[in-house]
């Protein structure tokens, strides 16, 4: 048997979880590389048997599944994952397994970006590393508004934490109630007055459908020349066409973003060199503690299913 672990940027797959049981079975082959082209994919997985991805680094197309004949497991870090193809996995005998997750990591890298961005750390740091000193002035969160697009599990923390540094919670999404606003200490609003009136406006929504392109040209148009909208969720339910457009032009303050429409960023993206934009590469859930997690429940499923297969 032979197992691959696939886009392990950091190199830690194998220092963070007992693969023991694993290598009782089959040969582990850890990539630290991402692959975009589907081709190249497929070229590299045709070995394996068992595969274990890293959450949406490496889509998992239909497309792709059916150049695998050899392919039997998917260990997903993450309880879903919206970039493999799960009906043609079934369909193809391909088991898909799921690991534990903690949010608490995306929650407190949402308000990393948030105090960052007020208080251009990004900008001070990269001025002293420079040489330089003071170069600009931030702002106080006490007193202002926060608008949190979706409270759900992430949101609604999120929304706590606005309430303890002394901001006024304002929040909207398509399925809100007046009664899951009120629990998590906020005032449920439209989403015009959201976006006219949030002096930060960050996004916690599962990307969807509904969701894809859900905040535009339009809304962006009403932000306070003063706001700042962050999103730590995932790229493309912000246009990114649009979200540039307005930096360029300086109609928000500034932004921070840790997703993008395409992962990883491409050299030459225009969110590289915008001085008002703060851009860290996907690292929302990227700690050790949740890839202890991650890793080591997927080494179990991986490890109980070679068991099985070996019985």
């Amino acid at each position: 048997m032979r197992v691959a672990v696939l886009d392990d940027y950091q190199n830690v797959a194998q220092q963070l979880a007992d693969w023991s049981a694993v290598r009782r079975h089959a040969e582990i082959t850890v990539f630290n590389d991402h692959l975009d082209d589907p081709g190249a994919v497929v070229d590299r997985l045709r070995p394996f048997d068992a595969v274990c991805v890293m959450r949406e680094r490496t889509p998992l197309t239909r497309e792709i599944l059916e150049q695998l004949p050899r392919l039997k497991l998917i260990a997903s870090t993450g309880p879903r994952n919206a970039s493999i193809d799960t009906q043609a996995a079934a369909e193809r005998g391909i088991l898909v397994t799921p690991t534990g997750y903690d949010s608490t990591p995306t929650i407190e890298f949402a308000w990393s970006l948030i105090l960052a961005s007020m208080r251009g750390i990004d900008r001070e740091a990269a001025s002293l590393r420079a040489g330089g000193w003071q170069t600009g002035l931030g702002s106080n969160l006490r007193g202002k508004s926060l608008g949190v697009v979706g409270l759900g599990n992430i949101g609604r923390e999120v929304a706590r934490i606005g309430l303890a540094f002394g901001m006024k919670v304002i929040a909207w999404s398509q399925n809100l109630t007046q009664e899951k606003a009120s629990a998590a200490g906020a005032a449920l609003v439209d989403k015009e007055t959201l976006f006219r009136e949030a002096d930060v406006i960050t996004v916690h929504l599962v990307l969807s459908g509904r969701t894809k392109g859900l905040i535009g040209t339009p809304e962006l148009a009403l932000m306070k020349p003063t706001a700042r909208l962050i999103n730590s969720s995932r790229g493309p339910i912000v246009d990114q066409a649009a979200l540039i457009k307005a930096l360029q032009a300086r109609t928000i303050a500034g932004a921070a973003v840790d997703v993008f429409d395409t992962e990883p960023l491409p050299a030459d993206h225009p969110f590289r060199t915008l001085d008002n934009l703060l851009a860290t590469p996907h690292i929302g859930y990227v700690t050790e503690e949740l890839y202890r997690t991650f890793y080591g429940d997927a080494a179990a499923s991986i490890a109980g299913w070679l068991e099985a297969n070996a019985a």
